[in-house]
């Protein structure tokens, strides 16, 4: 019985049994990219709303909120921080594959995990840093809003984390693993 293709061979349901570790592994991954979903829509509600807002008071009625412009800057830069995963997560992100892509399946597998690897020990170098600027920038306050410019940097700390949670399952798993999704 072959049900899927992988690389252009049948490949058996059988052969594609998953462990009981695996399946809690990307139940929990599925479980925070439905948190993040839900955090991404909230803050881009937000920051369309801020905006609108601020154009309406602008040219209606000659007035403004003197936070808006900051509050909208943080919810555009937790939006697209948090999106981010889930482009690892499809492999819809920026890739150049025209060399890895003149290998066999095998090589070429091999090589994206290797790939994935680094970029998995990038995304972890990013959120020490992130985590030690934040941590130096806690005391410092925004202009207009009594919150920390750090806020900014949790952003990307969340988002170096659940990267690298679906970086290390592709390397586990294998490039064709979220294939059905």
């Amino acid at each position: 019985m072959t049900d899927r293709v992988l690389d252009g061979a049948p490949v058996a349901e059988e052969a594609v049994a998953v462990s009981p570790l695996v399946r809690r592994y990307q139940q929990m991954l599925k479980a925070a990219d439905g948190l993040s979903y839900g955090l991404i829509a909230l803050t881009m509600t937000l920051m369309t709303g801020l905006v609108t807002a601020q154009v309406v008071l602008r040219y209606f009625f000659g007035d403004s909120l003197d936070w808006a412009d900051e509050m909208s800057r943080l919810a555009f830069v937790w939006s697209i921080f948090l999106a981010l995963p889930h482009g690892i997560k499809k492999g819809i992100h920026v890739g150049i594959d025209i060399l890895i892509n003149q290998f066999g399946s095998r090589i070429r597998e091999g090589l994206m995990r290797l790939m994935l690897a680094f970029s998995g020990g990038l995304m972890l170098l990013v959120l020490w840093q992130a985590v030690l600027v934040a941590r130096e920038a806690w005391g410092e306050m925004m202009p207009t809003v009594e919150l920390s410019v750090s806020a900014f940097y949790v952003a990307v700390i969340i988002s170096m984390a659940h990267a690298f949670l679906h970086l290390a399952f592709l390397v586990w798993q294998g490039t064709h693993v979220w294939g059905d999704e």
